[in-house]
């Protein structure tokens, strides 16, 4: 009969845990009081705020409590979802709120507190990604606070910008239903982009806003009712924001024309006849008010995308009059003006030099334009002598020659018949 062996145990004392293996408790609160208590003993001097989160930040935990921190310095208090400052009603001789905020603080002293966030991300570098999502977060709830808040907000937002301290992401919630259906957003953006020029010129807020995907989203700041192309324009050049309009317009132009190739592309891939492609580029370019220069280079660049060049050089040139002639007509009904003809010619010179099996066909196209009634003589004439590019000058220049020679004989001798 077997007898039941007892398994071992353990025995002994049991490890206590170590005190920095133990979670701390969350506690914002406690944190909160902390950071408005020191604030206040500050009496709203700047430069001693400045200093007193200099040395806290190695006594207090701004990596987990930075959301808090940031809700303090913007608003005067921790956040609740809304926009309202979080009040702990079972104590009423605690501070919830300082006055030493950016919503506090004096127009003419928001350039201060600007030094104060330089000062501390600079000093706590580990802050600056919870510094954009807490900004973020505090423009999704501008709702809640008050037109002088919300006005404060928008000017130390564009210094923010101005000086790279945070991505346009940010701005990201300016495009919420909420905050644009009744003007919010659009106020917002208007003084902030006042103040961001302020600081920076044009260039750094269409690179800013390209990097962070809003450069199209501009004309969302309007309400819907409201969401128009015109009005956005008259709107922004009336309040003294013309830079502003003229990109919208740009992006504009930008995306009517890639509309405008993609359609094209599909048409000639379905083979319809110029007749149609001409009365739908026409109609595009009235509709749209596109330059005739910038119609004209995209038309051609459609046209050469549109086909498999052969790799062969004696070849290519055959295929190129033949398609080329087919799109005469479209290519004629857009470039109207000298201009236009002068740069359409310049921009055939760059293609044929950019692709080099078309370096011989260069006078062949020219000479089929010409007798397309696409390319007038005194245009030749005025690319020869002075319009051309410098991109394979001498190559191209020699080529034309003995036709340019004809052409002024030609003109002469009609001269000489008028006589």
């Amino acid at each position: 009969m077997s007898q039941k062996v007892e398994k071992p145990s353990l025995s002994g004392h049991r490890l206590k845990t170590r005190k920095r293996d133990e979670k701390e408790k969350y506690d914002p609160s406690s944190f909160r009081d902390a950071i408005i208590q020191g604030l206040t003993e500050t009496d709203n001097d700047l430069d001693q705020v400045a200093k007193y989160l200099d040395l806290q930040g190695g006594k207090l935990d701004f990596r987990r409590y930075a959301d808090v921190l940031f809700d303090i310095l913007f608003a005067g208090g921790q956040l609740a979802p809304g926009g309202s400052i979080i009040e702990d009603s079972s104590d009423t001789e605690k501070l919830f709120r300082t006055k030493v905020c950016v919503f506090q603080t004096e127009d003419d002293k928001l350039r201060d507190f600007f030094e104060v966030f330089h000062k501390l991300l600079r000093r706590y570098k580990y802050l600056e990604r919870s510094f954009e999502d807490a900004l973020k977060k505090i423009l999704y709830f501008m709702k809640g606070f008050k037109d002088d808040e919300k006005r404060k907000l928008a000017i130390i937002t564009g210094m923010l910008l101005g000086n790279s301290f945070c991505s346009a992401k940010v701005l990201s919630s300016l495009f919420e239903e909420h905050l644009v259906k009744d003007g919010v957003s659009l106020d917002f953006a208007i003084v902030m982009f006042k103040s961001w020029l302020a600081e920076k010129d044009m260039n750094s807020i269409i690179t800013a806003l390209k990097k962070a995907q809003l450069e199209n989203k501009l004309l969302e700041l309007f309400p819907a009712n409201k969401r128009d192309q015109d009005v956005f324009v008259a709107h922004f050049k009336k309040i003294g924001l013309a830079p502003i309009a003229d990109f919208q317009e740009a992006q504009r132009n930008f995306q009517v024309k890639v509309e405008l190739k993609k359609h094209l592309t599909e048409m000639m891939k379905d083979e319809d006849p110029p007749k149609e492609m001409v009365a739908y580029v026409l109609e595009h370019m009235q509709k749209h008010n596109l330059k005739e220069q910038e119609v004209t280079i995209l038309v051609w660049n459609t046209i050469m995308a549109s086909v498999e060049w052969n790799k062969k050089e004696e070849l290519v040139a055959e295929q190129a009059l033949k398609h080329l002639r087919m799109y005469s007509p479209l290519v004629a009904a857009v470039a109207k003006s000298g201009k236009a003809e002068l740069s359409l010619l310049v921009k055939i010179q760059e293609y044929c030099y950019d692709n080099m099996n078309f370096m011989k066909s260069f006078q062949k196209i020219v000479v089929m334009l010409y007798k397309t009634e696409v390319l007038r003589e005194e245009v030749i004439l005025k690319w020869f002598k002075d319009g051309h590019s410098t991109k394979g000058k001498s190559v191209f220049l020699e080529q034309m020659k003995k036709f340019v020679e004809w052409l002024e004989n030609a003109s002469e001798e009609s001269e000489d018949e008028e006589d």
